[in-house]
């Protein structure tokens, strides 16, 4: 990264974490109606960690490249455990592990290259279950309410900060109409943000603060452009996904056959259209 990029992220990753340290005060109410939603239909398992900081920021040196700011819903049961308390780490994030891998032209390493946050930092076992807090406890409502705002408007500063530092970001961003169809890696390029896993994004979506608050927060800059939805890496969607849309364009469309990084754009357009309308 350069100088002013690894201050933008330090300065988020020291904010992000004393902000978890606060919201964690709620631990005691949180910990009870996690463990009540999850009766419904999650075996049982340990509640360690109520509001869960990524540790796997920690491990994010000057010297890394980052390419990808990855943004799933919320930590589920591995990700909460005292042991990791780093996001994506069950079965969704292997499998986006293992497609950055089998995908080496993107030249990314979905644990060093790419920072990984969530709409919320608040834990629970299946995401819906976010909705049964919220019923069972006006403050907690309001916690995973402004947890959301906070992450949103936190997240897209630090992204913004990355895209517009960016040694060729601004250039990159003047001929963006032009990179499709080149060689591979073109289009992934200024550092892009993923959100992964766009249902709950929908009106009266659990997430719907969160989308109004991050698109918000792009206002008047180009980065915006680098901001991509998908569907979520759990149970495969995301592959699901990738592959219907890829299989469509080869059936609709005459021009030469377009790098992956490229389809994972004009995928991630479509998504952005469908959920802010432009």
């Amino acid at each position: 990264m350069l100088r002013s990029q690894f201050k933008a992220f330090v300065e988020f990753r020291n904010e992000f974490r004393s902000r978890v340290a606060e919201w964690s005060k709620y631990a005691s109410a949180l910990e009870t109606l996690q463990k009540t939603a999850a009766q419904k239909d999650t075996p049982d398992y340990p509640v360690e960690t109520t509001v869960v900081y990524n540790r796997a920021l920690d491990d994010i040196s000057a010297q890394d490249e980052i390419k990808l700011i990855v943004i799933g819903d919320n930590p589920g049961k591995d990700e909460q455990l005292s042991i990791n308390n780093r996001y994506l780490v069950g079965q969704s994030g292997k499998i986006a592990d293992g497609f950055f891998r089998r995908n080496p032209e993107l030249q990314t390493d979905f644990r060093k290259n790419v920072v990984i946050l969530n709409k919320t930092p608040v834990h629970t076992a299946k995401t819906h279950h976010l909705r049964s807090l919220q019923k069972a406890n006006p403050e907690i409502a309001k916690l995973i309410e402004i947890s959301q705002l906070w992450m949103a408007e936190h997240t897209a500063k630090l992204h913004r900060a990355l895209w517009e530092n960016g040694a060729s970001g601004k250039k990159i961003a003047r001929s963006r109409a032009d990179t499709h169809g080149k060689k591979n890696g073109e289009c992934f390029n200024p550092v892009q943000l993923w959100l992964v896993g766009y249902a709950e994004l929908k009106e009266k979506g659990i997430f719907a603060p969160y989308r109004d608050a991050l698109k918000a927060c792009y206002a008047g800059s180009d980065a915006w452009k680098s901001v991509f939805i998908y569907q979520h890496f759990s149970m495969n969607r995301f592959l699901i996904d990738l592959k219907a849309y890829q299989k469509n364009r080869a059936v609709n469309e005459s021009e030469e056959k377009t790098s992956l990084a490229c389809d994972l754009e004009k995928l991630g357009e479509y998504h952005r259209k469908e959920i802010f309308g432009e």
